[in-house]
C-alpha cells in the first residue's frame, strides 16, 4: 500500500548559522556530500571529476535569472515591492506578486522610475496582472536598469553588485527565471573543461524557475498539493544525447532538481526522452519511479519544500534524513549559496 505523505514528514531542524549568506570563491571550492546506500563521503565540488566516468552525460539548466524585483511608488507616495513571475504576452503584461503596507487595487498606477510605469490590471488569488510600460526602449532594457535579482528571503547579507554575477550560472543563456538553478552555481568553465577531457559530455536544456519556488506548501496532506507550473524546453539534439547515453550504458547526471523535473517530464511511454517545449507541473514524492535520471547534483533544500521531497524520492526518505543530519553536524552550508550533494539513487527509486 502506498504511503500517504504529510508536510510534517519533511521537516528538520536547521541552526540559522548554517544558512549560507554569501557564495564561496572559487565556485567549485564548495563542499560536496556524496550520498550512497553504503555511506557518506565528504569532499569538495572540484572532486566531481573522480565521481563521473567517460560516457556519462551532465544535463545542465541554461536558464538565466532576470532582474525581476522592482520597487515602485503609488500615486499617494506609498512604496511597494513587485516580484515579476512570467510574461503573459509580448506587450508588457506580466504575472507578479506585490508586497506593501496597504493592498493595491486594480487600476492603480505605479511608478518604478523615470519613463517606467506599471498599471495593475487585475488579480487572481495571490497573483497580480501588471502592464509594464516604458517611454523609450524595451521593457527588458528597463528591467536591467531598474530591477534587482530576486534573491531568496533567507539571504539577508546581500551584495547587489556581486549577486549580479554570482547568482547566475556560468552557462546561463535563456532569460526567464526568477530564481537560479542553484546546483549549477558550483560549476566553473575550468571544471566543465576538465570533465569534457575525461570523456564526460554535457548538454543544455531550459527550465525557467518560477515564483512557486518561493511559495510555502500550505497543505499538510500532500496528496492535495498542486505543484506550480514552470516553462521548460528540451531540444531534439539534447533528447538524442540523453537517449544515446542510456543506450550505451552511460549515466545521465541531472544538475539540479529543475533538470530532474524537466527530464522526467519529457520521457515518453517507451522510456525515451522526447524533444518538448511547454510547462511542467510534475510533483515528485517518495514512491516516484525515476525513468531517466541516474545521478543528481543538488544543494541542500528548505524544510517542508517540494525540492526536499524530490530528494527524498531519489535517495529514499531514511537516507535523506541521514544525509541532512550529517550535513548539519559537519557544518555544511545550506540553501542557494550553500554546498552541494552528489546523490546516488535508492534502488527502489528507479523504474525497472
Amino acid at each position: 500500500m502506498e504511503r500517504s505523505w504529510r508536510l510534517s514528514d519533511f521537516d528538520y531542524p536547521l541552526p540559522a548559522e548554517r544558512i549560507a549568506q554569501r557564495p564561496i570563491t572559487p565556485r567549485d571550492g564548495s563542499r560536496l556530500l556524496i550520498s550512497r546506500e553504503e555511506g557518506i563521503t565528504d569532499g569538495c565540488f572540484s572532486d566531481l571529476t573522480g565521481w563521473l566516468a567517460p560516457g556519462d552525460l551532465l544535463v545542465l539548466n541554461d536558464t538565466r535569472v532576470i532582474p525581476a524585483r522592482l520597487f515602485a511608488r503609488k500615486s499617494t507616495g506609498g512604496r511597494v515591492e513587485i516580484l515579476l513571475s512570467r510574461p503573459l504576452d509580448a506587450h508588457g503584461l506580466w504575472e507578479a506578486l506585490i508586497g506593501g503596507n496597504r493592498p493595491v487595487r486594480a487600476g492603480s498606477e505605479l511608478t518604478v522610475g523615470e519613463g517606467f510605469s506599471v498599471r495593475v490590471e487585475g488579480r487572481e488569488a495571490d497573483r497580480f496582472l501588471l502592464r509594464l510600460t516604458v517611454a523609450e526602449g524595451s521593457v527588458d532594457a528597463a528591467l536591467e536598469r531598474h530591477g534587482q535579482l530576486p534573491l531568496p528571503p533567507y539571504i539577508v547579507a546581500s551584495d547587489a553588485a556581486e549577486d549580479r554575477e554570482r547568482y547566475q550560472t556560468v552557462f546561463a543563456r535563456q532569460a526567464g527565471a526568477v530564481a537560479a538553478p542553484t546546483a549549477g552555481l558550483h560549476f566553473t568553465p575550468e571544471l566543465l573543461a576538465a570533465l569534457e577531457r575525461q570523456g564526460v559530455q554535457s548538454a543544455m536544456a531550459t527550465l525557467h524557475v518560477g515564483l512557486g519556488t518561493f511559495q510555502p506548501v500550505r497543505q499538510d496532506d500532500l496528496a492535495g498539493h498542486v505543484m506550480h507550473r514552470e516553462f521548460f524546453s528540451i531540444s531534439a539534439e539534447v533528447a538524442r544525447q540523453v537517449n544515446e547515453t542510456r543506450r550505451s550504458g552511460g549515466r545521465v547526471v541531472a544538475v539540479g532538481t529543475t533538470v530532474t523535473r524537466l527530464l522526467e517530464s519529457a520521457v515518453g511511454e517507451d522510456g525515451r526522452v522526447e524533444p518538448r517545449t511547454g510547462e511542467t507541473g510534475l510533483f515528485i514524492l517518495p514512491g516516484f519511479k525515476f525513468r531517466v535520471v541516474d545521478r543528481m547534483i543538488t544543494n541542500f533544500h528548505l524544510p517542508k519544500s517540494t525540492l526536499l521531497m524530490l530528494v527524498a524520492a531519489f535517495t529514499g526518505k531514511e537516507r535523506q534524513e541521514r544525509d541532512y543530519a550529517h550535513a548539519v553536524a559537519q557544518g555544511y552550508r545550506f540553501y542557494s549559496y550553500g554546498d552541494a550533494n552528489l546523490l546516488f539513487p535508492h534502488r527502489e527509486a528507479l523504474s525497472p
